[in-house]
C-alpha cells in the first residue's frame, strides 16, 4: 500500500508530538488517581462495616 510508510512514519513521530514528560505525567496521574479512588472505596467499606 502506498500509504503504509507514511502511516508508519506518523506513528514513529508520536513521541515527538507527545514528549516523554507528558507520558510520565499521564502515568503518574493515572496511578495516583487509582490510589485515591481505592482509598475512598476503602473508606466506604470500613464505614459500612
Amino acid at each position: 500500500m502506498p500509504g503504509a510508510p507514511y502511516r508508519r512514519e506518523n506513528m514513529s513521530n508520536l513521541e515527538e508530538k507527545f514528549p516523554r514528560a507528558l507520558w510520565v505525567r499521564l502515568v503518574v496521574y493515572t496511578v495516583v488517581g487509582h490510589l485515591v479512588a481505592g482509598f475512598i472505596w476503602l473508606l466506604f467499606e470500613v464505614g459500612a462495616g
